[in-house]
């Protein structure tokens, strides 16, 4: 990693995953290192990595046995905690295999408990906690939002889905290719951008870079999606056998640069339409990241305009294509040309000074139905993603929301049977400020009632539930987060 280029690039923490540790815990109740795997002993190995610049991280478990079946660290948080530190690790991931109950009380005890004990360290640890992928495929998802909103309390990032397949394993997930499972992941992390801020963030699992059944566009989309995501960039790879196009788009430093940008903002989608996926988010200077990913089986092109991104009219504005480092000078809209299957375009735009804050821009979508607030001549509904103007709303500074095929009539609450229509804008009409809150519910202003997606993908209002499937929306980047 020193030899081609990653940890100049900022590559530099080296974890041990699972299957670390012998079988069995020593007589005093500690942890043992496997001495055929680590002859010289943990201790060694992270004096040796901290000598050549990178910190050392550690895998453990919550529960009795860790997935691998290892000793998990049930009833033994404080001994363990004390024996990683003493050994020189400053990063600890603990998964949440084999739970005795298994409930998201039992988890939330747990991993506060670790929470509380690595606080209290001397030197804190880096704290990743694996706690919502636990949740993250029932058929009500209310818990895993619950463990989605208090892993920030507790740790700085946190494994929300399943893993990434380093290999095909039709025992682990049937019929599942390795870039499906990229698909599956990027797909959970699209929900969760509300729960993104400094200091946390979401964890889609790793670069698979060596995947065997990857292509180099998919390779490089998976970096491109991640760093837009603002997810951490860890690498799961045979570093001795990286091929030279793999490290070219792995060091990409403009890439990194906005993956790494202050705001840790988490790129959202403007639309979706099976084929095509356009996502942006703004950038700590001001700029405006957009990226386009090709979904399809064919190259293609895509143009999207300003007000799809948020940012109107603005002539004189600048795209650097974060691939090439090419700029060029654009006005209406900015265009990804001859994107190849599966593959990603990336763009920083630059604008004007005299142009006011982007609008945050993008779809309103029920994060477990995954139906997209639709306008059209018959109404409102909720629908399936075609990227459709009135599929894509600005949510405005005035509380009011509005679509983008009617930029000057708002989401309007009508009457007091929860109604909810299109209307013209009239800043003196309470009925059509909302509120987006960190549960995701977003709650009508002069009713305190919630946007709901009621039966037949109705659009109404009722009472505010907590955390329900049909109460639960994402909304663009840059929109304000109330409790968070």
């Amino acid at each position: 990693m020193i030899k081609n280029g990653l940890l100049a690039a900022g590559y530099n923490r080296i974890n041990l995953d699972d299957c670390w540790s012998t079988m069995e815990r020593a007589a005093n109740g500690s942890m043992v290192w496997d001495a055929e795997k680590f002859p010289h002993g943990l201790p060694w190995l992270t004096k040796t990595l901290k000598g050549l610049g990178f910190i050392p991280g550690i895998y453990t478990d919550a529960g009795t046995k860790s997935c691998g079946g290892y000793p998990g660290a049930f009833g033994y948080e404080e001994l363990d905690a004390k024996t990683f530190a003493s050994w020189g690790f400053e990063y600890l991931k603990l998964d949440g295999c084999n739970m005795p109950t298994g409930t998201e009380a039992e988890y939330k005890k747990v991993y506060g408990h670790w929470h509380d004990i690595l606080s209290k360290m001397k030197s804190p640890m880096v704290f990743s906690e694996s706690a919502p992928a636990y949740f993250a495929e029932a058929s009500n998802l209310t818990d895993w939002y619950s463990v989605m909103g208090w892993v920030p309390e507790y740790g700085q990032l946190a494994r929300h889905s399943r893993d990434t397949l380093v290999f095909n394993s039709t025992s682990y997930w049937p019929d599942i290719t390795g870039w499906d499972s990229i698909m599956f992941n990027y797909g959970q992390e699209v929900r969760l951008a509300r729960y993104q801020k400094p200091g946390y963030y979401n964890d889609p699992d790793f670069l698979n870079v060596d995947h065997f059944d990857y292509n180099l566009e998919e390779k490089k989309s998976h970096f491109a999606i991640w760093s837009a995501l603002s997810a951490p960039l860890i690498i799961s790879a045979s570093m001795l056998n990286l091929k030279a196009e793999e490290l070219k788009y792995l060091t990409n430093k403009d890439i990194i640069a906005v993956n790494q940008d202050p705001l840790t903002l988490q790129s959202t989608l403007v639309s979706q339409d099976g084929k095509w996926d356009v996502l942006t988010k703004n950038l700590a200077n001001g700029d405006r990241l957009v990226t386009i990913f090709n979904r399809g089986d064919e190259t293609d092109s895509l143009s999207v305009s300003f007000e799809r991104l948020g940012v109107g009219s603005a002539r004189n504005a600048v795209v650097k294509d974060l691939w090439t480092g090419d700029k060029k000078t654009v006005s209406d809209e900015v265009t990804a040309a001859h994107v190849p299957s599966h593959g990603t375009a990336i763009f920083r735009l630059s604008l004007p000074r005299n142009v006011g804050s982007p609008i945050p821009t993008g779809m309103v979508f029920n994060t477990f139905s995954l139906t997209t607030l639709t306008y059209t001549r018959d109404g409102l509904r909720f629908a399936n993603a075609t990227a459709a103007d009135g599929q894509v709303w600005q949510t405005m500074d005035d509380s009011t929301i509005r679509p983008l095929s009617s930029p000057h009539s708002c989401l309007t609450e009508w009457g007091h049977n929860g109604g909810v229509q299109i209307a013209l804008c009239n800043r003196g009409l309470i009925g059509q400020q909302w509120d987006y809150l960190y549960s995701g519910n977003i709650k009508n202003q002069r009713s305190d009632k919630c946007l709901t997606e009621s039966e037949h993908e109705h659009v109404t209002t009722s009472k505010c539930l907590y955390e329900d499937n049909t109460q639960v929306f994402g909304l663009p980047s840059g929109i304000k987060v109330i409790g968070h």
